[in-house]
Protein backbone atom coordinates (compact mmCIF):
# COMPACT_ATOMS: atom_id res chain seq x y z
CA UNK A 1 0.00 0.00 0.00
CA UNK A 2 2.61 2.31 -0.86
CA UNK A 3 4.47 4.79 1.42
CA UNK A 4 1.19 3.60 4.04
CA UNK A 5 1.74 3.42 7.88
CA UNK A 6 2.24 -0.17 8.88
CA UNK A 7 0.54 -1.30 11.97
CA UNK A 8 0.64 -4.70 14.39
CA UNK A 9 -1.57 -5.06 16.97
CA UNK A 10 -0.61 -6.27 20.28
CA UNK A 11 -3.36 -8.75 21.65
CA UNK A 12 -6.31 -10.43 20.18
CA UNK A 13 -8.84 -8.09 22.54
CA UNK A 14 -12.71 -8.58 21.15
CA UNK A 15 -12.29 -4.97 20.49
CA UNK A 16 -9.29 -5.32 18.45
CA UNK A 17 -10.98 -7.92 16.36
CA UNK A 18 -14.59 -6.14 16.22
CA UNK A 19 -13.64 -2.51 15.73
CA UNK A 20 -10.08 -1.12 16.21
CA UNK A 21 -9.06 -4.24 13.80
CA UNK A 22 -10.78 -3.39 11.17
CA UNK A 23 -10.29 -0.02 11.42
CA UNK A 24 -6.60 -0.30 11.00
CA UNK A 25 -7.35 -2.47 7.81
CA UNK A 26 -9.96 0.15 6.12
CA UNK A 27 -7.77 3.33 7.20
CA UNK A 28 -6.87 5.27 4.66
CA UNK A 29 -2.74 5.40 4.96
CA UNK A 30 -2.79 2.79 6.72
CA UNK A 31 -1.66 -1.12 6.58
CA UNK A 32 -2.22 -4.01 8.89
CA UNK A 33 0.27 -6.44 8.48
CA UNK A 34 0.72 -8.47 12.02
CA UNK A 35 -1.02 -9.28 15.15
CA UNK A 36 0.61 -9.97 18.62
CA UNK A 37 -1.49 -13.33 20.41
CA UNK A 38 -0.49 -16.56 21.86
CA UNK A 39 -4.14 -18.42 20.84
CA UNK A 40 -3.92 -19.25 17.23
CA UNK A 41 -7.74 -19.87 17.46
CA UNK A 42 -7.91 -15.89 18.34
CA UNK A 43 -6.61 -14.90 14.94
CA UNK A 44 -8.54 -16.14 12.78
CA UNK A 45 -11.41 -13.97 12.60
CA UNK A 46 -8.62 -11.06 12.06
CA UNK A 47 -7.73 -13.58 8.95
CA UNK A 48 -11.49 -13.10 7.98
CA UNK A 49 -10.88 -9.37 7.37
CA UNK A 50 -7.53 -9.17 6.56
CA UNK A 51 -6.40 -12.15 5.07
CA UNK A 52 -2.58 -11.70 4.29
CA UNK A 53 -1.97 -10.71 8.17
CA UNK A 54 1.02 -12.65 9.85
CA UNK A 55 0.62 -14.31 13.21
CA UNK A 56 3.69 -13.57 16.54
CA UNK A 57 3.54 -16.12 19.32
CA UNK A 58 4.21 -13.43 21.38
CA UNK A 59 4.01 -9.26 21.89
CA UNK A 60 8.10 -9.21 21.94
CA UNK A 61 8.10 -10.86 18.58
CA UNK A 62 6.18 -8.32 17.15
CA UNK A 63 7.73 -5.51 18.41
CA UNK A 64 11.14 -6.90 17.17
CA UNK A 65 9.46 -7.10 13.55
CA UNK A 66 11.13 -4.30 11.78
CA UNK A 67 8.69 -4.14 8.88
CA UNK A 68 5.91 -2.80 11.81
CA UNK A 69 6.19 1.06 12.29
CA UNK A 70 2.83 1.52 14.53
CA UNK A 71 1.70 -0.59 17.25
CA UNK A 72 -2.27 -0.16 18.59
CA UNK A 73 -2.47 -1.58 22.02
CA UNK A 74 -5.71 -2.71 23.27
CA UNK A 75 -4.28 -4.77 26.80
CA UNK A 76 -5.89 -4.46 29.75
CA UNK A 77 -5.65 -0.99 31.69
CA UNK A 78 -2.92 -1.71 34.16
CA UNK A 79 -0.12 -2.90 31.11
CA UNK A 80 -0.57 0.07 28.95
CA UNK A 81 2.19 2.14 30.19
CA UNK A 82 4.66 -0.68 30.37
CA UNK A 83 3.53 -1.85 26.94
CA UNK A 84 4.11 1.78 25.44
CA UNK A 85 7.01 1.76 26.71
CA UNK A 86 8.31 -0.99 25.52
CA UNK A 87 6.85 -0.24 22.10
CA UNK A 88 8.37 3.30 21.88
CA UNK A 89 12.02 1.87 23.16
CA UNK A 90 11.38 -0.44 20.29
CA UNK A 91 11.25 2.29 17.94
CA UNK A 92 7.46 2.30 17.53
CA UNK A 93 4.75 4.50 17.26
CA UNK A 94 2.36 3.69 19.50
CA UNK A 95 -1.52 4.29 19.50
CA UNK A 96 -2.53 2.58 23.02
CA UNK A 97 -6.67 2.28 24.47
CA UNK A 98 -7.88 4.69 26.93
CA UNK A 99 -6.88 5.13 29.65
CA UNK A 100 -3.10 4.92 28.60
CA UNK A 101 -2.26 5.49 32.47
CA UNK A 102 -3.67 4.86 35.20
CA UNK A 103 -2.54 8.12 37.26
CA UNK A 104 -1.81 11.52 35.76
CA UNK A 105 1.71 11.11 37.19
CA UNK A 106 2.46 8.44 34.74
CA UNK A 107 1.88 10.77 31.58
CA UNK A 108 5.69 12.18 32.64
CA UNK A 109 7.20 8.27 31.84
CA UNK A 110 4.76 8.33 28.65
CA UNK A 111 5.93 12.40 27.74
CA UNK A 112 9.40 11.62 28.31
CA UNK A 113 9.60 8.22 25.94
CA UNK A 114 7.83 10.13 23.12
CA UNK A 115 10.37 13.11 22.95
CA UNK A 116 13.58 10.66 23.54
CA UNK A 117 12.18 8.13 20.65
CA UNK A 118 10.87 10.97 18.25
CA UNK A 119 7.94 8.71 18.13
CA UNK A 120 4.13 9.27 18.53
CA UNK A 121 2.53 8.21 21.42
CA UNK A 122 -1.15 8.63 21.84
CA UNK A 123 -4.42 7.54 23.50
CA UNK A 124 -6.74 5.88 21.08
CA UNK A 125 -9.69 8.80 22.32
CA UNK A 126 -11.36 8.35 19.03
CA UNK A 127 -14.64 10.65 19.88
CA UNK A 128 -12.06 13.69 19.31
CA UNK A 129 -11.39 12.55 15.46
CA UNK A 130 -15.45 12.41 14.47
CA UNK A 131 -17.07 15.28 12.58
CA UNK A 132 -20.32 15.46 15.49
CA UNK A 133 -17.70 16.59 17.97
CA UNK A 134 -15.97 18.80 16.18
CA UNK A 135 -19.26 20.64 14.97
CA UNK A 136 -19.83 20.59 18.84
CA UNK A 137 -16.77 22.69 19.51
CA UNK A 138 -17.18 24.68 16.96
CA UNK A 139 -21.06 25.92 17.89
CA UNK A 140 -20.36 26.05 21.72
CA UNK A 141 -17.29 28.12 21.36
CA UNK A 142 -18.82 30.33 18.54
CA UNK A 143 -21.71 31.46 20.83
CA UNK A 144 -24.63 29.61 19.11
CA UNK A 145 -25.93 28.52 22.14
CA UNK A 146 -24.96 32.15 24.09
CA UNK A 147 -23.00 32.53 27.00
CA UNK A 148 -22.70 28.69 28.50
CA UNK A 149 -24.20 27.87 31.45
CA UNK A 150 -23.94 24.06 32.59
CA UNK A 151 -22.92 20.97 30.61
CA UNK A 152 -24.81 17.49 31.50
CA UNK A 153 -23.53 13.74 30.39
CA UNK A 154 -24.52 10.70 31.00
CA UNK A 155 -23.02 7.13 30.01
CA UNK A 156 -24.40 4.20 30.84
CA UNK A 157 -24.32 -0.07 29.88
CA UNK A 158 -25.44 -2.75 31.89
CA UNK A 159 -22.30 -5.34 32.31
CA UNK A 160 -22.52 -7.56 35.38
CA UNK A 161 -20.46 -9.97 34.27
CA UNK A 162 -17.90 -10.85 36.98
CA UNK A 163 -15.16 -12.56 34.46
CA UNK A 164 -15.21 -9.11 32.02
CA UNK A 165 -12.19 -7.16 32.14
CA UNK A 166 -14.41 -4.03 33.35
CA UNK A 167 -15.40 -5.73 36.68
CA UNK A 168 -12.03 -7.06 37.95
CA UNK A 169 -9.94 -4.63 40.22
CA UNK A 170 -6.77 -6.42 39.68
CA UNK A 171 -6.55 -5.09 35.80
CA UNK A 172 -8.07 -1.96 37.21
CA UNK A 173 -11.79 -2.03 35.59
CA UNK A 174 -14.40 0.42 36.47
CA UNK A 175 -16.86 2.51 35.06
CA UNK A 176 -14.75 5.73 35.27
CA UNK A 177 -11.73 4.77 33.77
CA UNK A 178 -13.68 2.65 30.95
CA UNK A 179 -16.46 5.31 30.26
CA UNK A 180 -15.71 8.18 32.73
CA UNK A 181 -12.69 9.23 30.39
CA UNK A 182 -15.43 10.21 27.77
CA UNK A 183 -17.90 12.43 29.78
CA UNK A 184 -15.08 13.92 31.46
CA UNK A 185 -13.05 14.78 28.40
CA UNK A 186 -15.72 15.30 26.14
CA UNK A 187 -16.49 18.45 28.37
CA UNK A 188 -13.14 19.39 27.94
CA UNK A 189 -12.76 19.49 24.31
CA UNK A 190 -15.56 21.06 23.47
CA UNK A 191 -15.18 23.92 25.53
CA UNK A 192 -11.40 23.89 26.11
CA UNK A 193 -12.04 24.18 29.87
CA UNK A 194 -11.11 22.83 33.19
CA UNK A 195 -12.88 21.89 36.42
CA UNK A 196 -12.17 24.17 39.37
CA UNK A 197 -14.69 22.14 41.76
CA UNK A 198 -15.69 18.91 42.14
CA UNK A 199 -17.74 16.24 43.60
CA UNK A 200 -18.15 12.62 43.53
CA UNK A 201 -20.88 10.20 44.97
CA UNK A 202 -19.47 6.23 43.68
CA UNK A 203 -20.94 2.92 44.43
CA UNK A 204 -18.69 0.09 43.95
CA UNK A 205 -18.81 -3.83 43.77
CA UNK A 206 -15.63 -6.43 44.51
CA UNK A 207 -13.55 -3.10 44.18
CA UNK A 208 -14.67 -1.64 40.73
CA UNK A 209 -17.19 1.43 40.57
CA UNK A 210 -20.43 0.65 38.56
CA UNK A 211 -21.86 3.93 39.22
CA UNK A 212 -20.41 7.44 39.79
CA UNK A 213 -22.31 10.89 39.74
CA UNK A 214 -19.71 13.59 39.44
CA UNK A 215 -21.11 17.51 39.86
CA UNK A 216 -19.14 20.77 40.12
CA UNK A 217 -18.62 23.63 37.70
CA UNK A 218 -15.18 24.24 34.80
CA UNK A 219 -13.84 27.46 34.34
CA UNK A 220 -11.67 28.73 31.21
CA UNK A 221 -11.78 30.87 28.01
CA UNK A 222 -15.29 30.33 28.08
CA UNK A 223 -16.16 31.66 31.91
CA UNK A 224 -17.77 29.32 34.36
CA UNK A 225 -20.24 26.81 34.17
CA UNK A 226 -21.67 24.39 36.34
CA UNK A 227 -21.53 20.03 35.29
CA UNK A 228 -23.02 17.33 36.02
CA UNK A 229 -21.81 13.66 35.10
CA UNK A 230 -23.05 9.96 35.10
CA UNK A 231 -21.59 6.75 34.43
CA UNK A 232 -22.51 3.30 35.23
CA UNK A 233 -22.05 -0.22 34.26
CA UNK A 234 -24.83 -2.04 35.78
CA UNK A 235 -27.73 0.61 33.98
CA UNK A 236 -29.75 0.19 30.62
CA UNK A 237 -28.05 1.74 28.29
CA UNK A 238 -27.84 5.49 27.87
CA UNK A 239 -25.61 8.31 26.76
CA UNK A 240 -25.57 12.02 25.64
CA UNK A 241 -24.27 15.03 26.09
CA UNK A 242 -26.20 18.55 26.41
CA UNK A 243 -24.66 21.91 26.45
CA UNK A 244 -26.88 24.71 27.85
CA UNK A 245 -26.23 27.98 27.31
CA UNK A 246 -28.70 31.19 28.28
CA UNK A 247 -29.78 31.65 24.58
CA UNK A 248 -30.05 28.02 23.24
CA UNK A 249 -28.83 24.24 24.00
CA UNK A 250 -26.79 21.51 21.75
CA UNK A 251 -27.33 18.10 22.13
CA UNK A 252 -25.50 15.07 20.71
CA UNK A 253 -27.76 11.95 20.48
CA UNK A 254 -24.78 9.20 20.33
CA UNK A 255 -21.87 11.18 21.60
CA UNK A 256 -19.69 8.15 22.69
CA UNK A 257 -20.47 4.77 20.27
CA UNK A 258 -21.77 6.12 17.18
CA UNK A 259 -23.23 4.21 14.53
CA UNK A 260 -23.58 1.19 17.36
CA UNK A 261 -25.56 3.11 20.18
CA UNK A 262 -27.11 5.03 17.28
CA UNK A 263 -27.28 7.75 14.65
CA UNK A 264 -24.93 10.44 15.53
CA UNK A 265 -26.84 13.96 15.79
CA UNK A 266 -26.12 17.31 16.72
CA UNK A 267 -29.40 19.62 17.64
CA UNK A 268 -29.05 22.80 18.06
CA UNK A 269 -32.14 23.75 20.12
CA UNK A 270 -33.13 27.70 19.72
CA UNK A 271 -35.81 29.85 20.88
CA UNK A 272 -39.45 29.34 19.36
CA UNK A 273 -39.05 25.87 19.41
CA UNK A 274 -36.53 25.91 17.04
CA UNK A 275 -33.99 22.46 16.18
CA UNK A 276 -31.77 22.20 13.42
CA UNK A 277 -30.28 18.80 12.93
CA UNK A 278 -27.02 17.64 11.62
CA UNK A 279 -26.77 14.19 10.94
CA UNK A 280 -23.87 11.86 10.78
CA UNK A 281 -25.21 8.75 9.73
CA UNK A 282 -21.82 7.08 7.89
CA UNK A 283 -19.02 8.48 9.85
CA UNK A 284 -16.31 5.88 11.45
CA UNK A 285 -14.45 7.80 14.05
CA UNK A 286 -12.24 4.43 14.48
CA UNK A 287 -10.62 4.94 10.81
CA UNK A 288 -10.97 8.61 11.28
CA UNK A 289 -8.30 8.24 14.27
CA UNK A 290 -6.14 5.72 12.56
CA UNK A 291 -6.15 8.02 9.48
CA UNK A 292 -5.16 11.00 11.69
CA UNK A 293 -2.31 9.23 13.16
CA UNK A 294 -0.99 7.84 10.16
CA UNK A 295 -0.74 11.68 8.96
CA UNK A 296 0.98 12.77 11.60
CA UNK A 297 3.60 10.02 11.15
CA UNK A 298 3.91 10.65 7.89
CA UNK A 299 3.77 14.25 7.61
CA UNK A 300 4.15 15.67 10.94
CA UNK A 301 0.34 16.91 10.90
CA UNK A 302 -0.37 17.96 14.70
CA UNK A 303 -2.51 14.84 16.03
CA UNK A 304 -6.08 15.94 17.32
CA UNK A 305 -5.48 13.62 20.81
CA UNK A 306 -1.97 14.41 22.15
CA UNK A 307 -0.74 13.02 25.53
CA UNK A 308 -1.16 16.52 27.11
CA UNK A 309 -5.09 16.59 26.78
CA UNK A 310 -5.02 13.09 27.67
CA UNK A 311 -3.32 14.07 30.73
CA UNK A 312 -5.62 16.69 31.35
CA UNK A 313 -8.35 14.26 31.45
CA UNK A 314 -6.49 11.88 33.45
CA UNK A 315 -5.94 14.52 36.21
CA UNK A 316 -10.00 15.07 36.21
CA UNK A 317 -10.36 11.04 36.72
CA UNK A 318 -7.58 11.48 39.73
CA UNK A 319 -9.71 13.94 41.31
CA UNK A 320 -12.82 12.26 40.98
CA UNK A 321 -11.45 9.28 42.72
CA UNK A 322 -9.56 11.46 45.58
CA UNK A 323 -12.97 12.95 45.57
CA UNK A 324 -15.59 9.93 46.22
CA UNK A 325 -18.04 9.96 48.54
CA UNK A 326 -18.89 6.17 48.28
CA UNK A 327 -22.61 5.47 48.62
CA UNK A 328 -24.16 2.45 49.17
CA UNK A 329 -26.65 0.92 46.18
CA UNK A 330 -29.87 0.77 46.39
Amino acid sequence: MGDAVKWGILGASKFAREFMGPAIHAAHGADLLALATSDPAKADPFRAFCPGIRIHDSYDALLADPEIEAVYIPLPNHLHVDWTLKAAAAGKHVLCEKPIALRGADFDRLITAREASGRLIAEAYMIVHHPQWIRAAELVQGGAIGRLRHVDTVFCYNNPDPANIRNRADAMGGGIRDIGVYTYGGARFVTGAEPDDLRARVMTEKGVDTWAQVTGSFAGPMGRFTYSALTSTRLFPRQEIVFQGDEGLLRLTAPFNARVFGEARVELHRPGLSVTTERFPAVSQYELQVAAFCRSVRDGAAYPCPLEFSRGTQDMIDRVFDAAEEIAAP
